[in-house]
């Protein structure tokens, strides 16, 4: 598949899920991985795969809602791996409820990983992009982000980080440097399944309810939006930025 030979590519929260799949996509055209994710264990699994199949990938964990630990695993990154070039910004959570039941730690810790994490990453590694004049930076929204009933702090932050991928896009594009987000729908991950189960629902039955409605007569998988985020990293790819593609199965 090719592409990306020797570039260094961070995917956040990489460990497992889409963010995994996309780290293997990346490898798989030629990228050097860096697994950032919270949990260490997870991150040391992905790369330990991905170095199994003849890639390089190396697991570091990093809170990117924290700016010196975020810049502290930026420069750890051009000293094992060379300047970054790639950034996939995935990492999230959810903390779902009803507005009135909501929390502010709820409220605060969703915008903390969403959206201050995909700012203070996008910031970190811009400063090896520009420099080099060449970047891809992707950012992970969500259907999410056109209003979800008991999501108003995930689908707040998923929103807003259309309106970053399109300033960033206006801002680093004279840099040859492009900016463009993935929207997933329901994406069959560990994330989909808790929220099953926090809903009292077995997983199975309530993915089979959902790919009842979608066009296309199935739910999505990590792969499916890995390949997309695959595509926007592609030197082929440098006319297309400030995009947002919404990943779900039908219009």
């Amino acid at each position: 598949m090719g592409g990306l030979e020797g570039r260094v590519a961070i995917v956040t929260g990489s460990g497992q899920g889409i963010g995994r799949a996309e780290a293997e996509v990346l490898a798989a055209r030629g990228a050097r991985l860096a697994i950032w994710d919270w949990h260490l264990d997870l991150a040391e699994a992905t790369a330990a795969h991905i170095i199994s199949h003849g890639g390089v990938a190396k697991a570091y964990r990093v809170d990117v809602g924290d700016s010196l630990r975020v810049e502290s695993a930026m420069e750890q990154v051009r000293s094992d791996l060379g300047p970054v070039s790639v950034l996939v910004n995935n990492a999230g959570i959810t903390r779902d409820n009803l507005l009135y039941k909501m929390s502010e730690d709820d409220w605060d810790t969703v915008m903390n990983i969403h959206l201050k994490g995909a700012f203070l990453c996008s910031r970190a590694a811009q400063a090896d992009m520009v420099k080099h004049r060449w970047g891809r930076i992707v950012l992970t929204s969500s259907t999410s982000a056109l209003g979800n009933r008991g999501q108003s702090n995930y689908a707040t932050a998923k929103a807003g980080l259309q309106g970053l991928t399109r300033t960033l896009a206006i801002e680093l594009g004279p840099f040859n440097i492009t900016v463009n987000a993935v929207a997933p729908g329901f994406i069959d991950t560990d994330m989909t399944r808790g929220t099953a189960r926090r809903l009292n629902l077995d997983p199975e039955q309530f993915k089979e309810a959902i790919s009842s409605t979608v066009p296309v007569g199935r739910v999505g998988v990590p792969e499916d939006v890995a390949h997309a985020v695959g595509f926007f990293c592609d030197p082929e790819s440098s006319y297309v930025s400030g995009q947002v593609l919404y990943i779900r199965g039908g219009p």
